[in-house]
């Protein structure tokens, strides 16, 4: 039998209709050539605005402080008298941000945000190392210093929000312990040890700076530091599990610095939540002296992949399609990962890097291995050390920073201290994808959840829903800097009763998380997902 040549025809029509899961392969826009500061660290705020901030040592920054405000400090090493500032907020709605005051300096610092959505911000360098300072979330709210001081001097430490609403702070350089905010008076003055962390310093080079800590569904904390790891149970100051060596040997921590990721709890049953961690990038042993001696290595193009609630773990080892040191990972609405920022040769550092690796990557999570990277067009700004990028309720992912030098500097070097804001559109906000995409009606921004309940979820769609492919699923915004997002975790609800209610019009019912354990309290953003495509966020708290 003949094929007539109208087949052949829609068979070729077909062949060029991109899957969502592979079409559009991203959009940048800048959105500020100055904001007058590095963004070095960045932290979504459940008003939709992001706080963003670098050091105060850098010297001046290229914005004033409003209103005659100096900050005056004896102890500061570059400039004493200082009206500029080192903080904004940025209002994500109207794409403008203002000048906010803070007194110490925040320099490799750490945070995360409370239950109630102040940020609570941690430690730093110089008069800044046992600080503690809080940011609220209002119009005209500004940083506060708080009395109460770290038991400990951390600078490069990592934070995580506990299921009690606490933040364990975890190590720092040449702090080989932890401690909790807020102090109760039994742990206001005390520093636990962990000896973990000096089994995997590298004397000389650390390579245990920013560990990776990620609560896991049993309550324990999955610690990654240099290229070990192990389960942790802080209530009882003991290591629950050691896993297995990252194959390889090579150190993943700063300043040999990947990134790494809780890759999506599927929320099926309370008895059966899985928890994977991705560890992906770094540089080899030894690369951080190299840099020293103007040699720059190539970076690690590996990601190690280990099921952290399985009785007899192991890693799976996959394979980037180039090597890259300093990348953020993003956890997108849809479940996937967006590997963005950082360079291709080097180390983290002053002047360590080489070869920006502009074009972001996409991990599909829950492809084959071996089918799970697919990259994105690229940015022409180089992002390097001191770069950051964070998520935004509308999908879109905010790109900031980069200074791989010890002050501004602005001409006659390899990497330009970089003040600019942009904004990356992954393939799902591609206009092709329009008729896809959900807007939901109910519940509205900002109600209050508890765990375990049924929550019925109202949205409204132009185009055709596919019954089967409809998820929902809830992400805590983290605090990203130096590569890592501390406290980010998305949660994929369990669905069921997909209704149609009239033309276009849907709901779905679905259960919130089982326990505290699964998700702290806190505010998370909440999305339909549909063809792997979400709808914009909204804002829900769980207490």
């Amino acid at each position: 039998m003949s094929l007539s040549p109208l087949f052949f025809h829609i068979l070729i029509l077909l062949a060029a209709i991109p899957s969502p899961s592979e079409a559009g392969s991203g959009k940048w826009q800048l959105l500020h050539k100055s904001i007058g500061i590095v963004a070095m660290h960045m932290q979504l705020l459940h008003n939709d605005r992001v706080v963003i901030f670098d050091r105060t040592d850098f010297g001046l920054s290229n914005l004033s402080l409003p209103n005659g405000r100096c900050r005056r400090n004896p102890r500061e090493i570059v400039v004493k008298t200082d009206c500029t500032a080192h903080s904004i907020e940025y209002d994500v709605a109207s794409n403008t941000f203002r000048a906010l005051f803070v007194q110490t300096d925040v320099w490799c610092s750490s945070g995360a945000v409370s239950s109630d959505g102040r940020l609570i911000q941690t430690g730093g360098f110089n008069d800044g190392e046992r600080a503690v300072r809080i940011f609220s979330p209002c119009p005209t709210c500004d940083w506060q210093e708080i009395a109460s001081r770290l038991a400990a001097r951390r600078w490069y430490a990592t934070n995580h929000i506990l299921p009690d609403g606490r933040q364990i702070i975890i190590g720092g350089r040449r702090a080989f312990n932890y401690e909790f905010y807020p102090k109760t008076k039994a742990t206001a003055k005390n520093a636990y040890s962990l000896p973990f962390l000096v089994r995997t310093n590298d004397p000389g080079v650390e390579n245990n700076l920013y560990p990776f800590v990620f609560l896991n569904v049993d309550g324990n904390l999955f610690i990654f530091s240099n290229n070990r790891s192990i389960l942790f149970d802080y209530n009882k100051n003991r290591v629950v599990k050691t896993y297995p060596d990252i194959p390889g040997g090579d150190p993943r921590c700063y300043p040999s610095t990947g990134s790494a990721v809780l890759l999506p709890l599927h929320l099926r049953a309370p008895s059966d939540v899985r928890a994977e961690v991705l560890v992906c990038g770094g540089a080899p042993r030894g690369s951080h002296e190299q840099t020293l001696k103007r040699k720059f290595i190539g970076a690690l193009n590996t990601c190690g992949r280990i099921e952290i609630t399985d009785p007899n773990p192991r890693w799976v080892m996959e394979t980037m399609p180039e090597g890259r040191v300093m990348s953020d990972m993003i956890i997108l609405p849809n479940a996937q990962v967006l590997i963005i920022n950082g360079a291709a040769l080097g180390t983290a550092g002053w002047e360590s890097g080489r070869n920006p690796v502009l074009n972001p990557l996409i991990y599909k999570t829950d492809s084959p291995a071996g089918c799970r990277f697919e990259s994105q067009n690229p940015s022409n700004i180089p992002r390097m050390y001191h770069s950051t990028a964070v998520l935004l309720r509308d999908g879109r992912v905010l790109v900031g920073g980069s200074n791989p030098h010890t002050c501004y500097n602005f001409t006659n070097v390899l990497y330009p201290t970089e003040l600019s804001l942009e904004a990356f559109s992954p393939w799902y906000l591609d206009p092709q994808f329009s008729g896809l995409h959900s807007n939901m009606i109910a519940p509205t921004s900002q109600t209050k959840l508890k765990y375990n309940q049924k929550l019925i979820i109202r949205f409204r769609m132009t185009g055709k829903l596919t019954q089967n492919r409809v998820s929902v699923t809830m992400l805590a915004p983290p605090f990203n800097t130096h590569s890592f997002s501390m406290n980010q975790r998305l949660l994929v609800l369990g669905t069921s009763k997909l209704t149609t209610l009239g033309r276009s019009e849907y709901q779905v019912e679905v259960t919130t998380p089982f326990s505290a354990i699964l998700a702290p309290p806190g505010f998370y953003l909440l999305f339909v997902v549909h063809q792997q495509i979400p709808s914009v966020g909204i804002w829900v708290q769980i207490l």
